[in-house]
């Protein structure tokens, strides 16, 4: 079994730091600063896109030249103050290491997304890693899914999108695949009940994936 997982949200609580910096970048361009919550409702699409929200919000109808790149070097200099890895990620991630191929895919540019991995002990759990600034679009185009199913070999049979938005959710579906929506993530305000077809699975924290795919399992036998 594939098992893919999204980063923000999903492996990682790191809405704080983004509303921050999100908030640094509206106010240097005029508009206010946010709470956290509306910034869920911003994210999940890349950093270009998240960049244009606040700047629609500070009242520019596009952003101006270098206000990516701002943005990038405002969260640079924030995204370890209250980053962390979700309770039992970790052990989670390594108990499942034994059994199933993990991969990561993400729309959070390389760079931060590396960088995040690393100070939340995450690193080297995932053999492959699709970045939303690499050569793939990003979700929920499935190209990056596919290539990872791909390269371990998996069906879509055989492969779960574990992630926590409506992103993640339409990824999974243009891919063929299975999606298990963390609810615990923050992300999943974002989730439209309306969308939902009574397939997908639920975590309401990280280790409730051991149960999820031991019934999965068995219900294959």
């Amino acid at each position: 079994m594939l098992l893919v997982f999204d980063l923000d949200g999903t492996l990682v609580d790191s809405i704080h730091d983004l509303a921050e910096a999100a908030s640094d970048l509206s106010e240097a361009h005029g508009g206010a600063r946010f709470d956290d919550d509306t910034v869920c409702r911003m994210v999940g699409e890349g950093a270009s896109v998240l960049v244009e929200r606040v700047m629609a919000r500070a009242g520019l109808a596009a952003p101006p030249p270098g206000a990516l790149e701002t943005f990038l070097r405002l969260y640079d200099q924030r995204m370890f103050d209250t980053t962390r890895a979700y309770p039992g990620m970790a052990d989670t991630l390594r108990a499942l290491g034994d059994t199933h191929a993990m991969a990561l895919l993400t729309n959070k540019p390389e760079d931060s997304a590396r960088k995040v991995i690393a100070h939340c002990g995450l690193d080297g759990f995932f053999t492959h890693l699709v970045f939303g600034d690499g050569e793939f679009p990003r979700k929920p185009d499935p190209s990056g899914l596919r290539w990872l199913m791909k390269k371990h070999r998996a069906s879509a049979a055989r492969t779960v999108l574990v992630g926590d938005s409506e992103v993640d959710l339409a990824t999974a579906r243009a891919g063929g695949v299975r999606i298990c929506l963390a609810r615990y993530g923050f992300g999943f305000i974002r989730v439209d009940p309306a969308t939902l077809r009574g397939d997908e699975t639920f975590l309401d924290q990280p280790q409730d994936l051991f149960a999820l795919l031991d019934r999965r399992d068995r219900s294959r036998r």
